[in-house]
């Protein structure tokens, strides 16, 4: 149909692909889909399969392994770490101590198959510093050693 010179053109394009099994059925070269997942429009497999799990001995979240988008991530895995930090707090103040430092490190990666910088992990670092006039403060440090060891969050392909 023709109204005042517009056509109703029933040819609709295309939406773009959503992931590069898409692009490649659809015939993108593969220059194109990694320019494509490079700048976001499309997700890479890597990334799309990415998971996240807590190595830590302590109650927080990703105890179980979890995907989390590449957009996500970094606020996901800053609020874990702040769990560990919260947990140091609580623990010493629990025990009549006080926490001397607390840091936590963001860890980034690049993807090998799309290039992308991510967010890989955290690790937090803290020092609890406990009352030892109390008899049980000196049984404290070695009993917080042993929750150390093992507390970086860590990145789990599966």
């Amino acid at each position: 149909m023709n109204i005042n010179g517009i056509t109703n053109n029933t040819n609709i394009p295309e939406t773009m692909p959503r992931t590069v099994a898409q692009a490649e059925d659809r015939g993108y070269d593969k220059a194109s889909i990694k320019q494509m997942a490079r700048s976001g429009k499309i997700e890479c497999e890597t990334c799309a399969n990415r998971k996240y799990k807590d190595g830590s001995d302590e109650m927080v979240s990703f105890k179980s392994p979890a995907h989390i988008s590449p957009q996500s991530a970094a606020s996901a895995v800053r609020s874990h770490e702040q769990e560990h930090v919260s947990n140091a707090y609580k623990k010493a103040a629990n025990n009549n101590g006080k926490v001397m430092q607390a840091s936590v490190r963001i860890k980034t990666s690049i993807c090998p198959e799309c290039g992308r910088s991510y967010v890989s992990g955290g690790e937090t670092t803290t020092q609890i510093k406990y009352n030892e006039e109390n008899p049980y403060g000196k049984s404290f440090k070695s009993a917080d050693a042993a929750g150390v060891i093992g507390s970086n969050f860590d990145l789990k392909n599966e």
